[in-house]
Parts: C-alpha cells; structure tokens; sequence
C-alpha cells in the first residue's frame, strides 16, 4: 500500500514549525487542539470571562500550558484576535466554524496583513465567490448542476419576474404540490426583512411590486428573487476535501441531516446519507448519492476548492436533488462522515487534522480511490432546550453528565463531568456531540437508543426546576433515521 497523507502527516518537519490561533470555542476548539497535537503543531487557544468553566480552557492547559491560552473580550473581535496572534506567535489561525469561519473579509486580511498569517480554510475569494448563493446558482447551472427553480440574479424586470414566477408555479404542480407557492424576496436583504409569498399567480404582479418598492427604500436596490419553497424533502450534504493545488478534490460521502427542530437547525445526522440495501425509497436512493457526490466535485474542480467544504442538498420526495449551498468551513458533523471512513484501509480519520494539514501546505497524499467506507455512523447533539416549547433553550446549572464509555461510541463535549457547570447564557447551548457507529442501521440505531438511554443528564435552574433537555426527542426521532 502506498503512503498516504495521514502516514507522511505524522512526522512532517514543516508542519512543526507553525503554531495556530484556534480562533473559536466549546468542543470544536477541543477537537482543533487535539488535532495539532495529533499532528505536532503548536497552538494558542482564547476564552472569555463566560467560558472560564469550558472544557477547552482546561485542556488548553493541559496540552499547551498557560502560555497557550489567552483571555480576550469576545471571540468576534478581529482585531483583538490578530493582537493575540502576534503575542503568541502564530503563523496561522483556525477559524473552527461559525464566528469567522465563512467570513471572506476576515480571512483576507488573515492573509494580506503586514504580518501574514495563514487562514485554515479557503481561500478568501473562494469563501466569498461560493458564499453568495446567487452566484453558486449561477455557477451551479452553467455545470448542469440542478438547483431550486428560481432566478439566479437580481430581478429588475417585471415581465420576466412574472415568466420565472410562472415557471416556478409550474414546477411545483409537477411535484405534485397542492398548494404552490412563490417567495418573492429582496435580492439585497437579509434577517428575513422583505419576504413575502405568493400562492395565487394573479397576485404575484403586485406583490413584487411591493416588495420592489420596498428594496428601493430600505436597500436603495429594487432587485427582486422569485424562488421556489420545497417543503417536503430530506436534507443530504456531501462532505469534500481539497489540497491547496485544488486540483484534485475527494470526498467522505454523504450526510443526511433531515431530522431537525421547528428552525430547521440540524439535530441529528447519519452518514451515509440513505440506506438503500437497507430501506425501500420510491426513487433510486443509491444514484441520488452517485449524483450528488459527482456535481459537487465537479463544481470543487471549476472552482479550484482548496480545503474542506460541504455541498448541501435538497432531495425531493422523487428523488430530485437540488443544490442548496455550499459551507466553505468545517461543520459541526464531519466527525460522522470521518467515524464511517477508512484511508488506505486506516480507519480514524480525522477530518480537521486533514484540514490543518494540506490547509497548511501539504499535498492531500491520496485519492478517491484510497477512501472507502464502512458501516453507519449517527451523531446526535446535546442541547439544553425544551423541545415541547418551540425548542426553547434551557439556562441553569449541570449538576450530573455522564454515559457508559462503548467501543462504538465517541463523545465530543467542552462540558465538565466531574464538577457542576454552569451553561454560559451568551451562547447557544449545546452540550456534547455523542456519535455511534454500527455495522448497519439497524445495529446503529440499537446502539444510539442504548446510549441514549444509559445518559445522565440531570440539572437545575435558578428556580429549581429540572433540566430540560432533547434526549426524549433524539431517541422519539431514532427509528425514523434515513427513512423518507
């Protein structure tokens, strides 16, 4: 067998000399400290006042000592994070995700300032290329990629706002849909702020009338979005890896992320993304994945994609994929896609070592053909909230957090087990990331219910009532895993 990039990473000189600005919080900073460890890279971590008690300040600690940790203000602080880059040292920052993560502004001065640093992502004019969703609808149709009926730009023209509205009321009866829908949307608007959905053709003309003067005077931009609303469909991301030369892009397969609170945030995932030898779908569950798979790498390819990055897609109740977007960071479940992959036949893979690694120069080492895939891997998260409430999150004190430690079971959480903790109010409250691995669904499911079931997770708020959590959900939505 030939040596791959994770063999050569383990001894890599070059890598040695660097030390990275893990630019980010909670368990993703735990698992980018980790990750330079693996790998023999030096790093500096930051906290605030409000995570003191976080599990990544003591391992910061631990693994890179005091010198290594440094107290800053808030964590969206750019220039209070490049003044702790230089004290430290560092020669590049790993954004870890959300914060910066997709931020082409940020990363380019990462790059361009007098003393340049090095940003563990893409590179910026590809975040800020692939970040605006019209322009990767552009890009994706000019490759034959499929994409949600809609316009692919601004709209200034009534006429043809009314032939894309037409189009799109079209599609949706060919779905099937009973009650078709239009959003007509200001293009330079955001937060929700100039939306309105149109579901009789005959009212469209004056709803984009409005919603056009409406950009015109909150925007000073009168362009206009006609878009399509799919609301019945499952929720797949095709996980992709690039070296710098962006030449060669592989991926980690596919993950479903169907199984979401009334906000549409992710609560579980499953890698692969449908269980065709498994389940019956009424559409071909095993090409979906092949297509899936293939347009995202060929837009990776056109765009010359120089790190990781997730495709994400809308697959209707038929079958039909639509790209949805691309996440130009690492996300919160590539440690499924890893736990189910295998390099050269080598199993734990992990994906943010492989980010550092060819982020900081090296060649990716391997191609597609020395990635395979093993068994089922389901991730859930941990979140303080109330799911009978709309999801409400939960603010009080962990006084007990604890599971049964299984060959299968991986936990990832910034949440102290032996001592109290107190859930930080300024951030969103998620716990642990638990994933499970199982030779079949079947065995995974079994698996994550036996975690699930074996957990402690008990607390109290100021009141004194007890801890609400999401582990009934999780376990209710268990058996419905990867089914359509």
């Amino acid at each position: 067998m030939r040596e791959t990039g994770l063999d050569k990473a383990q001894d890599s000189i070059p890598l040695q000399k660097h030390k990275i600005l893990v630019a980010n919080r909670g368990e993703i900073a735990m698992r980018i400290m980790r990750a330079c460890r693996k790998l023999g890279v030096a790093f500096a971590a930051i906290f605030t006042a409000e995570d003191a008690a976080s599990g990544h300040v003591r391992l910061a600690r631990e693994q890179g000592g005091e010198k290594s940790l440094y107290r800053v203000s808030s964590y969206h602080d750019a220039n209070e994070l490049m003044a702790v880059a230089d004290e430290a040292g560092c020669t590049a920052v790993h954004p870890g995700y959300g914060f910066f993560a997709e931020d082409f502004r940020f990363a380019r001065r990462v790059s361009k300032r007098d003393r340049k640093l090095i940003f563990i992502g893409p590179s910026w004019k590809i975040i800020r290329e692939l970040g605006d969703k019209i322009n990767t609808k552009r890009l994706a149709r000019s490759l034959g990629v499929p994409t949600v009926p809609g316009s692919d730009r601004p709209i200034y023209d009534e006429m043809e706002a009314e032939r894309i509205a037409k189009s799109v009321f079209e599609f949706q009866e060919q779905q099937g849909i009973q009650r078709p829908l239009v959003l007509v949307k200001a293009s330079a608007g955001g937060g929700g702020m100039g939306i309105e959905e149109v579901y009789d053709p005959d009212q469209f003309r004056s709803v984009y009338r409005r919603i056009r003067s409406y950009a015109l005077r909150q925007f000073k931009d009168e362009g206009v979005l006609i878009e399509q609303r799919i609301t019945d469909f499952n929720h797949l991301e095709v996980q992709v890896v690039s070296d710098r030369s962006g030449q060669n892009p592989v991926h980690f397969g596919t993950r479903n992320c169907s199984i979401q609170s009334t906000g549409r945030q992710k609560r579980v995932e499953i890698a692969p993304g449908f269980a065709p030898d498994e389940l019956k779908y009424t559409f071909d569950a095993g090409k979906v994945l092949r297509d899936i798979v293939d347009y995202s790498l060929t837009m990776a390819r056109k765009v010359g994609y120089d790190n990781v990055g997730t495709w994400e897609w809308i697959v209707t109740r038929k079958g039909e994929p639509f790209l949805m977007e691309v996440n130009t960071r690492i996300q919160v479940e590539n440690g499924v896609s890893a736990r189910i992959s295998k390099v050269g036949g080598k199993g734990d893979v992990d994906l943010i070592a492989e980010q550092i690694r060819i982020g900081l120069g090296e060649p990716l080492g391997y191609s597609q053909n020395d990635i395979t895939f093993e068994g089922l891997g389901i991730e859930y998260r941990l979140i303080a909230e109330d799911p009978d409430k709309n999801f409400t999150p939960w603010v009080g004190r962990i006084e007990r957090f604890g599971w049964k430690e299984q060959p299968w079971l991986t936990m990832l959480t910034h949440v102290p087990t032996t001592e109290p903790y107190e859930i930080p109010t300024e951030f969103d409250p998620n716990l642990a990331l638990a994933i499970i691995w199982g030779k079949d669904l079947e065995e995974a499911k079994a698996r994550g219910l036996e975690f699930l079931r074996d957990l402690r997770l008990e607390g109290h708020n100021a009141a004194g009532e007890e801890l609400k959590s999401n582990v009934n959900f999780l376990a209710a939505n268990t058996e419905r895993i990867l089914r359509f």
